[in-house]
């Protein structure tokens, strides 16, 4: 079998794509997959490290505005929809399987002009432009969240990493806590802010560095690589406060944790969901609130707390996280909570849906091209934030 995945420019595209790939090699090994990307997108560096095929298309954003650059679209996506059909022609790719972002539309449109049948992922609760044109092409939409708005629809989870989803934090806490120079006996905080980093929890984070210690809570903070060059050990008192620009293993990470202070991309929600880590989410104000509604079903459900950008303070940490932290009972309860939320299994799902219907043992029903479902349509830049 040969499977075209479309799904380039962030991580919050290509990982679920990586993992899907993994999925599929796992079932059976013969299974050749074509990673459709950009030249610009983190996929030239993530697809070979993971050792999977690249085909490169030119990237076609669309402006956010009625503006002159409008006009030099059409041209733009022909071209990438051109060479979109010859890296499927190449590989005789039975299926196609996009992820929204630069690449996915015009994945999306070769396939529809070769009958090729088409498979949508959505991760988030508002779609992109991409993902919206795809579901107008497909009855075959996945979904991450379980309410996301999107046609045909239907909630299967994220693809996760092996890595995470066989995780097993109880097992771990001792090793991943002496991986990262933290004590064994103290409650732990994780924070991170994507692979970037951010500002406004790590300068909250570190305002804090006082009444942490003051609590006999240790904090293993992921700064960003733009934050740091090398780790640094900020201890006081003997209560450790480990700070290093990223992370390789987020595993052990999690594993080390008793809670996380981070933001709530999709990918961070369903890690955290799968291995049942509670989460303080400092969801970030950009587009359509979408981390805010990526949280929400988590907080509800118990299994997570939830602080605008503007009003996390080292005075909410004081009030509300740390006491979260030092009480064992509560954090438990929530563990269990957002460990009911979580989805280990979407990528062996995904992977047999994809396998049945590029088979042909899906019935695949004749879909009009374009058909008003009275929904809005979300722009789509190729960014984890739409």
């Amino acid at each position: 079998m040969r499977v075209a995945l479309a799904g380039g420019g962030t991580a919050g595209h290509i990982e679920p794509a990586l993992s899907l790939a993994d999925a599929l090699r796992r079932i059976d090994p013969n299974t050749e997959i074509l990673c459709l990307g950009t030249e610009r997108g983190l996929e030239t560096r993530l697809v070979p490290m993971r050792g999977y095929e690249l085909g490169l298309i030119p990237a076609v954003p669309l402006p956010r505005r009625l503006t002159p650059q409008l006009l030099t679209v059409p041209g733009k996506l022909a071209g990438a929809l051109s060479a979109a059909g010859e890296q499927l022609d190449r590989i005789q790719a039975d299926v196609l399987v996009g992820f929204g972002g630069y690449v996915a539309t015009p994945g999306y449109l070769a396939a529809r002009r070769r009958k090729m049948p088409i498979i949508v992922h959505e991760a988030n609760p508002l779609p992109g432009l991409a993902n919206r044109l795809g579901a107008r092409l497909t009855p075959h939409v996945f979904t991450g969240h379980p309410h996301a708005q999107i046609r045909n629809g239907r909630f299967i989870g994220i693809p996760l990493r092996r890595q995470v989803t066989s995780l097993d934090r109880l097992a771990m806490g001792d090793k991943a806590r002496t991986y990262f120079g933290l004590r064994p006996d103290l409650p732990t905080l994780l924070i991170f802010g994507g692979s970037q980093g951010a500002q406004r929890v790590n300068e909250a984070a570190f305002a804090a560095r006082n009444a942490f210690r003051d609590a006999g809570v240790q904090v293993l903070h992921v700064v960003g690589p733009k934050n740091a060059d090398e780790p640094q050990d900020l201890t006081q008192d003997g209560i450790p406060y480990v700070a290093v620009p990223y992370v390789d293993r987020m595993d052990m990470a999690y594993a080390a944790a008793d809670v996380a202070m981070c933001r709530s991309g999709a990918m961070t929600c369903a890690e955290l969901t799968a291995v049942g880590l509670p989460g303080a989410f400092v969801p970030l104000a950009i587009g359509n609130g979408e981390q805010s509604l990526n949280a929400e079903p988590i907080v509800k459900a118990g299994g997570g707390i939830m602080i605008g950008n503007a009003d996390l303070s080292p005075d909410w940490i004081v009030q509300q996280l740390i006491p979260l932290l030092t009480d064992t009972d509560r954090v438990v309860t929530m563990s269990e909570a957002a460990a009911r939320m979580g989805r280990r299994d979407a990528d062996t799902e995904l992977a047999r849906e994809v396998m049945a219907i590029a088979r042909g043992d899906k019935p695949t029903p004749e879909m009009p091209l374009s058909e008003d479902d009275g929904d809005e349509v979300y722009y789509d830049d190729g960014k984890d934030a739409r």
